[in-house]
């Protein structure tokens, strides 16, 4: 079992379902460490050391330790109810919302809605909204006119990793971009 793998079995532990491992979440999204690498463990071999290796190596920084190395989260993600305790900021005059192809006419219509997570996710650049669009298919990026939205009342938030988040996007902000 690779640590690749180990990670992602980790993400959905702690975002969408703790209760595969009989672990519980705390209303912030916090978890047992020793809970989780005894839960784990029983399918994805980790010890202390891997799962230290696995948040610090990690390069999108989806999970966090408290100061001790006590409990474990993950950053943003989530479709459990949780509050990861996210700092309401504001965001640069422009970000960029990646996708799949197949997601466009939907969000033409809809615009940007969280779906199964809490909060739509949306990045500073180009570049990793094309990344963020291509796991699921052909990349399509959409510009996201955050200072109109700021200005109109709408909150983002800047996750411990950097993801800016929000909780939709209407149409009337988004705007594809050419490829």
């Amino acid at each position: 079992m690779s640590l690749t793998e180990t990670s992602r079995y980790i993400a959905l532990i702690l975002r969408h379902k703790p209760e595969t491992i009989n672990i519980k979440l705390d209303e912030h999204g916090w978890a047992n460490v020793d809970e989780l690498i005894k839960g784990v463990s029983k399918t994805h071999p980790l010890t202390m050391e891997m799962l230290d290796k696995i948040v610090g190596i990690d390069d999108k920084q989806r999970f966090a330790f408290n100061e001790d190395k006590t409990l474990i989260r993950a950053n943003q993600g989530h479709s459990v109810s949780v509050d990861v305790q996210l700092k309401e900021a504001v965001p640069p005059k422009i970000l960029y919302h990646g996708t799949a192809e197949k997601y466009v006419a939907s969000i033409d219509q809809a615009g940007l809605i969280p779906k199964a997570r809490l909060y739509v996710h949306l990045s500073e650049t180009v570049e990793t909204a094309t990344k963020v669009g291509s796991r699921h298919g052909k990349p399509v990026v959409y510009t996201v006119d955050t200072e109109s939205m700021s200005n109109d009342g709408y909150v983002f938030y800047m996750s411990a990793n950097g993801v800016w988040l929000t909780k939709a996007v209407p149409v009337e902000y988004l705007m594809k971009i050419k490829h």
